[in-house]
């Protein structure tokens, strides 16, 4: 048995596709050579190019999102979401409530849980927030509207495609390219296929850079507080380090250890939103607020998805809803891949409204009530938030200082900062899983990625966050990047999406 394996582990070794890690490899060491030796000139490329695609072309993000958002209810309702991912009748591999952990954890959660807290602050301030109306309404609504349905649908829509690759067509190569050979045929395995997936890569790391880079600061933060000490740079690498030492160890317990963080996430999750709603003293109007700003969403939903502030009054959207469109565009590289493969035994149905039901609704309930407790003390009076920002200039410290109004406060910190570890590796090994497999040519039965390729995967994704904290960079050359590298992609997800519905059409033909 053991001889059989280790003929297995060398097959797979063999079989390593070196474009898709060597060029992936070569634009990180190329990235954290630039970000190091001249920070300012790479800052103005990165610039310069987020201009572009960014406020002139920003039209083309928009149009997408919307297009994705319709399309994933066309399809859950359609025939095609009566297909079954995997044998007919088959049974899915994992229960409701583990599923739905793995969904919303496997994306942005860590991002979640820093945005909910301090987001309301930044759109209080917005020219464009004024015009609309009030404080109290807008900076309420904004951040539900720009985490939730059509962020949402992208994730929901791929993970329906992946599943009905992965399950359905039974493929071997677990490459983002695969998923577009109903339409590109033989050119999926020459030019066209090396190109998406060169570009699938490099907007997976493009996206865990953000992720890690914006929010890992946040930890830093929470730890020095506990500890009594400053809060530094230093301390922040030292977090990332520890965090990818914890999803390369669960990586290398495959699904099973994923699942299991999952879990663990899910209970951490649900005490820091029950322990704000209950003991913050802003319960009631946490909850009306939240009421308000729902329906405030849905009746103005149209309206925040098209606009593009032609004349440029604020640049609004260019700033906010073309980043955040961007940045979920470059994380559905490896998320809904994950979530497609966990998948197995689900209609395609269920994927769609699985993911809206578990990862939509527990992000709303983040924003709804980590937001608006922070928003309920700026708008009572308890705490100026908006003022002390202005003061310090550092977000991140304004949280640390919402956080200081909780009773119990180190308590709170403590199940912030487990919380928030456990999320990022949660994300990253499922990440880490995804870009291992690319890495490969094809997989035979019973083979998956060696070890070897997992810790390579783990070490690489972590190099660009550690480098982009160690030169200081800015937050809006963190975003830069997504942005720069969800344009190709966007383009890619309209292929896969097309791709899938003319292979499930193909697919039901059959089976009639």
């Amino acid at each position: 048995m053991g001889g059989n394996k280790l003929k297995s582990e060398k097959g797979v070794r063999g079989n390593i596709d070196p474009v898709t890690t060597a060029v992936p490899l070569a634009v990180v060491l190329l990235l954290c050579i630039s970000f190091t030796v001249c920070p300012e000139v790479s800052a103005g490329i990165l610039m310069t190019i987020r201009g572009f695609l960014g406020d002139t072309l920003g039209i083309w993000y928009l149009a997408v999102g919307l297009a994705v958002l319709l399309i994933s209810f066309w399809i859950a309702f359609s025939d095609i979401g009566k297909i079954t991912l995997g044998e007919k009748g088959e049974k899915p591999k994992y229960g409701f409530l583990a599923w739905g952990a793995m969904i919303f954890t496997c994306g942005l959660a860590a991002d979640i849980l820093f945005y909910s807290f301090c987001e309301w602050i930044c759109y209080a301030q917005e020219p464009h927030v004024s015009e609309a109306g009030s404080v109290q309404d807008w900076a309420s609504t904004y951040p539900l509207f720009h985490w939730g349905p059509i962020p949402w649908s992208f994730y929901a829509v791929l993970a329906a495609c992946f599943g009905f690759m992965l399950h359905v067509r039974n493929v071997r190569k677990q490459k983002y390219s695969e998923a577009c050979r109903p339409l590109l045929g033989s050119q999926t395995d020459r030019g066209a296929g090396k190109i998406i997936d060169i570009l699938a890569v490099i907007a997976l790391i493009a996206g865990t850079t953000t992720t890690f880079s914006v929010a890992t600061p946040l930890l830093s933060a929470a730890i020095a507080d506990l500890a009594g000490i400053q809060s530094s740079k230093y301390i922040t690498i030292m977090i990332l380090v520890i965090t990818c030492f914890i999803y390369t160890f669960a990586v290398m317990k495959d699904l099973k250890g994923v699942s299991g963080l999952a879990n663990i996430c899910m209970y951490l999750f649900g005490a820091l939103l029950i322990y704000v709603l209950v003991f913050g003293g802003e319960t009631r109007y946490i909850l009306e607020t939240g009421f308000s700003a729902v329906g405030n969403m849905i009746q103005n939903f149209i309206v925040l998805s098209t606009w593009t502030d032609a004349l440029r009054v604020s640049s609004f959207p260019q700033n906010w809803t073309i980043f955040y469109w961007a940045y979920w565009m470059v994380w559905c590289v490896a998320s809904p891949f994950f979530m497609g493969s966990i998948s197995r035994g689900r209609t395609v149905k269920q994927v769609i409204l699985g993911a809206y039901t578990f990862g939509l609704g527990s992000t709303l309930l983040s924003f709804i009530i980590l937001g608006n407790y922070g928003l309920g003390l700026q708008m009572t009076g308890r705490f100026d938030g908006i003022s002390f920002f202005n003061q310090c200039g550092d977000l991140y410290q304004t949280v640390m200082a919402i956080i200081r109004t909780l009773p119990a406060c180190p308590v709170f910190l403590i199940l912030l900062t487990v919380s928030m570890i456990a999320f990022y590796a949660t994300s990253f090994d499922s990440i880490t899983l995804v870009a291992s497999q690319y890495s490969y040519r094809e997989f035979r039965e019973g083979e998956k990625a060696g070890n070897g390729m997992k810790f390579f995967w783990a070490v690489l994704l972590i190099l660009l966050p550690v480098t982009f904290v160690f030169s200081e960079s800015s937050m809006k050359n963190m975003q830069t990047l997504s942005i720069i590298a969800a344009f190709p992609v966007s383009i890619v997800i309209i292929l896969i999406i097309v791709s899938f519905v003319k292979d499930a059409k193909k697919y039901l033909y059959e089976e009639q």
